[in-house]
């Protein structure tokens, strides 16, 4: 990647806060779900942005990326000189770290940008704003061949990855949000109400479709006691399975396996918003 003059680095210092193994479940859909395209594309780029006072996830990225995509590219990103001067001696082939921000200073459009913890500090007004400048540096789709384009994860989980909530958006917009978590540690799944992302955390009330997804999760959760007997994960196969009686889930029983489901965003998206907000056809009141 030749370098190139970028912008002044756009945004705030996060926290930092960051644990080996926190991103596990985030980066094993990314490898499932986008390992073609970036197989695809060979030498692809992807960003670790924002990833805190050590480099551990943007290592450990590049090894959960290479087994699906043995050429891929990682770039860490973090708006604080001092973390990337600290994450400096991790460099190596395939693996890189730049001082920056939301304008992501890499001259390759990538085609993952990974944005966890991120966004947690912001106001929920500026999440769409963040959302299109991050999409717009996307790498671009391609009817010829069928590509989709890069792919944008975006997200919150716990201090140990055991709960995590993330939206996938393409350079058109959000697709999709993922619920996942380490299901014994979980009582209901309501209880991932406290990770979800800055775009639907404060929209968890009643009336909100996100409020009404968590609802009828829980429901299905309880229907499925008798499933218990078998372990918590065959219960969440069964409530899943439940769900998508009244909701759009994209995904099926081998990613359940996993403590994962993933929804369409138009079904959970905020409803009611105005200018600025997020609505369901994409980022923007326009969509």
């Amino acid at each position: 990647m030749t370098s190139r003059a970028f912008a002044r680095p756009v945004g705030t210092v996060t926290r930092g806060t960051t644990n080996p193994n926190r991103l596990r479940r985030m980066d094993r859909w990314i490898a499932v779900t986008h390992g073609a395209e970036l197989r695809r594309a060979g030498d692809a780029v992807a960003v670790d942005l924002g990833y805190g006072a050590a480099p551990w996830t943007a290592v450990e990225l590049l090894g959960r990326l290479r087994s699906v995509a043995p050429r891929a590219r990682v770039v860490g990103v973090e708006i604080e000189p001092a973390r990337v001067a600290a994450a400096k001696p991790y460099e190596r082939e395939g693996l890189v770290f730049r001082h920056g921000g939301f304008e992501i200073p890499v001259v390759q459009r990538p085609l993952l940008v990974r944005a966890a913890n991120v966004l947690r500090q912001y106001e929920e007004d500026q999440v769409a704003g963040v959302w299109e400048r991050l999409c717009a540096r996307l790498a671009p789709a391609d009817p010829v061949t069928g590509t989709r384009g890069g792919l944008l994860v975006e997200g919150t989980c716990d201090e140990i990855g055991r709960r995590h909530v993330w939206v996938a958006l393409g350079p058109e917009g959000p697709r999709t949000v993922t619920f996942a978590t380490r299901l014994g540690s979980l009582e209901r799944p309501s209880d991932l109400a406290e990770r979800l992302p800055k775009a639907l955390i404060h929209r968890n009330v009643p009336g909100e479709p996100v409020h009404a997804f968590l609802r009828d999760f829980d429901r299905a959760w309880a229907a499925a006691a008798p499933y218990a007997s078998y372990g918590a994960r065959q219960r969440w196969i069964r409530a899943v399975r439940d769900l998508t009686a009244d909701w759009p889930v994209t995904d099926g029983p081998a990613r359940w396996r996993q403590g994962e489901v993933t929804v369409r965003w138009e079904a959970l998206a905020p409803g009611g918003v105005g200018a600025g907000g997020i609505g369901a056809r994409g980022i923007g009141a326009g969509g």
